[in-house]
């Protein structure tokens, strides 16, 4: 089989920091093999006559500044690649969700990381909620009084987020009898117009938050995210600061239970984020943390993560070539 043809729908080159981005790294793993890659941002994806199609420039990249050499840009079909990975940061708007609908046009000879459909389905934050023993107690609401009782009948304090965050924006922890707990629901939920989630907020966040990594729903890499003095956010984009940690019993429960369903969904590239013994997070749209794992224990990840897209691609080659020797195979 020849060289797989990538495509990366992504952020714009000059807003990646080459320091710390797990895509970067997939790039330049892609490229050590003699993958020929492609990159373009999601508002290049278009369809015509039911074509899936793209604006796109073939990408060449080093360790070394500037990091990235371009091609001109070129219009293609997403049927010229054998892989095409959807690497576009959060937010997950509606424009995350439409480009979603256009990835969903690619033929099945191409795969699509994550699969577009399943992304849909599997909002980072409510994707949680089909694992209710595996959550701190939840509620997600946009009604005011709700949430003032919520908060009156948790033990202690509990967090407000809003249900379409990232990189700890908007996370708020109060508790009843805070003078400020209804002007905060006030303010997350636009004065009961947009939902939001209330939980019970976790203690051992103060010990950390914890990221693993799952490849076809197994867990293959964790680090720990330690909120930085006089904040409760375990978020790098905040301050956190990163540590080497491994798995608990609970974490290893945690990974599977849920791994039968990413491997279902397609969700070939997940990363997990655990609080003492709760899941809170399943990060479908664009995981992060190779580059810090990488750091502190030396595992490539990335190296992982390919081998398991070659696998995906050469069972997508093994199934047409059987499909062409014997039709009926279908």
């Amino acid at each position: 089989m020849s060289a797989p043809a990538c495509l990366f729908v992504m952020d714009p080159l000059d807003r990646i920091h080459v320091q710390g981005d797990s895509t970067f790294l997939l790039l330049l793993e892609a490229r050590s093999r003699g993958w020929p890659c492609w990159y373009a941002t999601p508002d290049q994806l278009y369809a015509r006559d039911g074509d899936a199609r793209v604006r796109c420039r073939a990408l060449d990249v080093s360790q070394t500044a500037p990091h990235f050499a371009e091609g001109e840009a070129e219009d293609r079909s997403l049927g010229d690649f054998q892989v095409v990975w959807m690497r576009k940061d959060p937010p997950f708007d509606m424009d995350y969700i439409f480009a979603t609908y256009l990835l969903d046009l690619a033929p099945p000879s191409t795969v699509v990381l994550n699969d577009p459909t399943s992304i849909r389905s599997a909002n980072e934050k409510l994707f949680t909620l089909r694992f209710p023993e595996l959550i701190t107690p939840t509620l997600i609401t946009r009604d005011i009084p709700a949430i003032q009782r919520f908060a009156a009948q948790a033990p202690d304090r509990i967090v407000l987020k809003p249900w379409d965050g990232n990189g700890g924006r908007g996370v708020l922890v109060t508790r009843h009898g805070d003078p400020n707990l209804r002007s905060m629901a006030e303010v997350l939920t636009a004065d009961g117009r947009v939902h939001v989630i209330a939980q019970h907020h976790i203690p051992e966040i103060a010990q950390g938050d914890k990221r693993v990594i799952l490849i076809d729903g197994e867990p293959v890499g964790q680090m720990l995210r330690v909120p930085q003095a006089g904040d409760h956010r375990g978020n790098m984009h905040v301050g956190a600061t990163v540590e080497a940690c491994g798995l608990t019993a609970r974490d290893q429960e945690i990974c599977a239970r849920i791994g039968p369903s990413l491997r279902e969904m397609g969700l070939l590239f997940v990363g997990i984020d655990i609080i003492g013994d709760y899941l809170t997070e399943i990060n479908v749209t664009s995981p992060t943390g190779f580059r810090e794992i990488r750091d502190l224990t030396g595992q490539r990840l990335e190296v992982a993560v390919t081998d398991a897209v070659l696998a995906r691609v050469e069972a997508v080659q093994a199934r047409a070539d059987a499909a062409h020797r014997d039709p009926e195979t279908l």
